[in-house]
């Protein structure tokens, strides 16, 4: 398989894609979970799917290829943690560091600023009344949605 593209411009990202539209993988990057999220072919709703535990990047490419094959993925979503004033600090770096080996799944990879989106999942599900054991058990998955859907709202809009 080819290695896949990493960028942070949303146009990029859509002109790598094989074909218009498709499903899409969101990924939040925690120190010790994944969250993750997936939109449907006409990239209108982002869903929250699940939190994988984090362990050896073997592992955890393996449990994503298998995700993104049975899902029909055709791009990644990743979560980029810039500082407020939009510099990048050690958990930005080690999330590009993640999407350049994940390429080799060969599906483009877009990174996309991820200031506030725990705090908007967490906003959300508050408002969603769930328990604050539920909110915990679930805030990675829905904060990949918050990712997904933020950039997906980029790209069906088509404003770059």
């Amino acid at each position: 398989m080819d290695a896949g593209f990493v960028t942070e411009n949303a146009m990029e990202f859509r002109d790598a894609l094989p074909e218009e539209g498709g499903a899409l993988l969101g990924l939040d990057l925690g120190t010790q979970t994944i969250g993750t999220a997936l939109c449907d072919a006409d990239w209108r709703f982002a869903t929250p799917a699940s939190t994988l535990p984090r362990g050896k990047f073997a592992r955890d490419k393996a449990v994503l290829a298998d995700l993104a094959a049975a899902r029909r993925v055709k791009g990644i979503v990743i979560g980029l943690p810039l500082n407020m004033d939009g510099s990048s600090g050690p958990r930005a770096q080690a999330s590009r560091a993640f999407a350049r080996n994940l390429a080799v799944l060969g599906l483009p990879i877009l990174l996309w600023d991820e200031r506030w989106s725990t705090a908007a999942a967490e906003r959300d599900m508050i408002a969603q009344d769930f328990s604050r054991a539920k909110r915990a058990e679930r805030i990675d998955a829905h904060a990949a949605a918050v990712i997904l859907q933020g950039a997906i709202d980029r790209l069906a809009g088509g404003i770059f």
